[in-house]
């Protein structure tokens, strides 16, 4: 599978990725993992399976609130005397 990830480069030279593609990534490895263990195609232990799967959702979900917060605008509270 060939896979295409735009690359930033940032000022001190990091290179970021996009945070959908990271959190599209952590969900479908959790994905594979769980059809796998229902497939009976691995031997993980279903339990700790489905644990690690729900983590890394819950870990893509944080990193998707997270990019919310950073991207949505924030109000500022009225100043003293301005009516709203």
């Amino acid at each position: 599978m060939n896979a295409s990830i735009p690359l930033v480069s940032a000022s001190r030279g990091e290179l970021l990725i996009p945070a959908t593609k990271v959190t599209g990534l952590l969900r479908r490895i959790a994905a594979g993992w769980l059809r796998a263990t229902e497939a009976d195609g691995t031997d993980l232990d279903p339990a700790t399976t489905l644990a690690l799967a729900r983590r890394l959702s819950d870990l893509a979900d944080q990193i998707d609130v997270e990019c919310i917060a950073v991207r949505s605008p924030v109000s500022e509270p009225p100043t003293a005397g301005q009516d709203d």
